[in-house]
């Protein structure tokens, strides 16, 4: 299973912090794909190995039966042992190429990348998409590397891969990576964080569609 651009078109990845009181997580990402995701990545770091997988496998069923595609942040262990449709991994985790010998060829596999140096190498390594950022402040993440528009749109012109611009991205503020080259945008709380999240994402998913058709 390969990314197509149009699969990153809106990616939410998880965070059980948004999650309200007697809340699983697995109600809120439902609610996501009724409203429109068309990617979805578990990312777990305080859950332990068996919770984790626990809740990665309730992930994947919902995901398979919306036909969205399933990745696993950073655990590329559990990623192969579930048949997850592949892994993400950041520049501080395992190299791109020795991810993608463990997956296999036909996995997807997503790096994070904040230069054009990172992204080349990414490519190179295997690659089959780049995550980008963080574009805007963001509290989701307390490592994230500012990345300027101009370094996203850089990074966009010397891949031949889908970027997917990442950190601190809302309704409000999209619109300002129109001219980028972005396939999408990777989110977390202005999903997972508003009040109703179905509505919630099928606004955001019209307004990068609307977004989108203007390059």
């Amino acid at each position: 299973m390969k990314t197509e651009p149009k699969q990153l078109l809106l990616y939410a990845v998880t965070d059980r912090h948004w999650l309200q009181e007697g809340e699983t997580l697995d109600q809120p990402v439902e609610q996501a794909l009724r409203g429109g995701v068309t990617f979805l990545q578990i990312r777990e770091k305080d859950l332990d190995e068996k919770s984790f997988e626990a809740e990665a496998l309730r992930l994947q069923e919902l995901c398979r039966r919306y036909r969205v595609p399933f990745i696993v942040n950073d655990n590329v262990p559990l990623a192969v042992r579930i048949h997850s449709d592949g892994v993400h991994v950041g520049q501080e985790d395992m190299k791109a190429s020795e991810v993608r010998k463990l997956i296999g060829p036909d996995k997807i596999l997503g790096v994070s990348a904040q230069t054009v140096e990172d992204a080349l190498r990414a490519e190179a390594e295997g690659a089959d998409y780049l995550g980008v950022g963080a574009v805007f402040p963001t509290g989701s993440k307390d490592d994230a590397v500012d990345v300027s528009k101009e370094m996203l749109t850089a990074i966009c012109k010397a891949v031949t891969i889908p970027v997917v611009a990442i950190g601190g991205i809302t309704y409000e503020n999209v619109s300002q990576l129109a001219d980028t080259g972005i396939a999408g945008i990777s989110v977390i709380s202005a999903i997972f964080g508003q009040k109703n999240v179905e509505d919630a994402t099928r606004r955001l998913r019209e307004k990068v569609l609307a977004m989108q058709n203007k390059l």
